[in-house]
């Protein structure tokens, strides 16, 4: 079967001698635990619906998803799961960790003096877990292996980009101390495939904005994605040394929008990665719609295999009426499966 998108290139299964990977920002985040839940199994919400047929379309045999709640049973996914699975793709595993979105810190971890907002959790968020990272596969998790980087000290990355006031530690010396990398989560996830092993390196970042002039968003922004340069050159424990892909949403642009460029170009520049943009059947590389901020379309989701990979094919689905599902794109890649 052969789905037609408004991008003006198609979107098949994937083979039997490849593997589709793929990545999403769902946007299904809602107000309060449980909500989600709810409003899957109501099935009288469009989001959902849409999200479920965009991913039936894709099919992907593994998607990182982004922005859906999580909680301690995965219902809310397991749900999600079957949902999609009515619409065609089956996903025996799933898997997601406590995020550190909603998590409280007791600190004021902004500057304006409150505490208990929102923006003084370790990740944004009005209750813990919502806007969660999780993982959809056709194939094993080799969870006992998952290596969860979501509590590293944003200090402890090297060279880390932490800001300052006045030669001051911003906002405290204290918030500092406590405040985590991850606004979301950092994963390595290990799958076991009947063609060998593979790892998923996964991650949301957060917005490199909704702060001031010292940069505070911007410079975690930036660190959050250098770490998987980090992470790969062995400071974080052993480098991953079998096939690998790197995928999630950034929240950076190489070249438009707000941020640091830095850290994207040099990711996407990275020999041990390789960006598939040439394997695209229109060259089309922007994965969301953000016209409604002023921003229009950019590239802020990426799925990077290692060298190692051969690319058979790569896309951003665009269908027509994909505003349903969010602004953001399924962006997906087709991995060779040879010896």
């Amino acid at each position: 079967m052969i789905f037609f998108c408004a991008a003006f290139f198609w979107v098949g299964i994937a083979g039997a001698d490849t593997l589709r990977i793929a990545t999403f920002n769902t946007e299904l985040k809602r107000d309060g635990p449980g909500l989600l839940l709810r409003d899957i199994l109501r099935r009288e919400d469009a989001q959902v619906d849409a999200v479920v047929q965009r991913i039936a379309e894709v099919a992907p045999d593994i998607i990182l998803l982004q922005n859906v709640d999580y909680d301690l049973d995965l219902a809310a996914l397991s749900a999600l799961r079957d949902r999609i699975a009515e619409a065609g793709p089956l996903y025996p595993e799933v898997f997601a960790l406590r995020p550190n979105t909603g998590m409280a810190t007791g600190l004021d971890m902004d500057g304006d003096g409150r505490l208990g907002e929102q923006e003084d959790a370790q990740g944004y968020g009005e209750f813990s877990g919502q806007g969660g990272m999780a993982l959809l596969s056709r194939y094993p998790v080799e969870v006992a292996s998952v290596r969860d980087f979501s509590q590293l000290l944003w200090r402890e990355v090297p060279d880390a980009l932490l800001p300052t006031v006045n030669g001051l530690p911003f906002p405290s010396e204290a918030a500092q101390d406590a405040l985590r990398l991850s606004t979301t989560a950092h994963w390595a996830v290990p799958i076991r495939h009947p063609s060998g092993p593979l790892t998923l390196l996964a991650f949301h970042a957060g917005a490199p904005v909704f702060d001031g002039p010292e940069d505070r968003n911007g410079r975690r922004n930036h660190d959050q994605i250098v770490f998987w340069q980090h992470y790969m050159d062995g400071t974080f424990g052993p480098a991953p040394n079998t096939r690998f892909v790197l995928l999630g949403h950034s929240n950076q642009d190489p070249v438009r929008g707000e941020g640091i460029k830095s850290a994207i170009t040099g990711l996407l520049a990275d020999p041990r990665l390789q960006d598939p943009r040439s394997a695209r059947a229109n060259g089309r590389l922007e994965t969301v719609d953000w016209s409604g901020i002023d921003l229009g379309e950019l590239r802020v989701s990426y799925v990077l295999p290692s060298r190692d990979w051969q690319v058979a094919g790569a896309g951003v689905h665009w269908p027509e009426g994909a505003e349903v599902a969010g602004r953001h794109r399924i962006v997906w890649v087709d991995l060779e499966l040879g010896p």
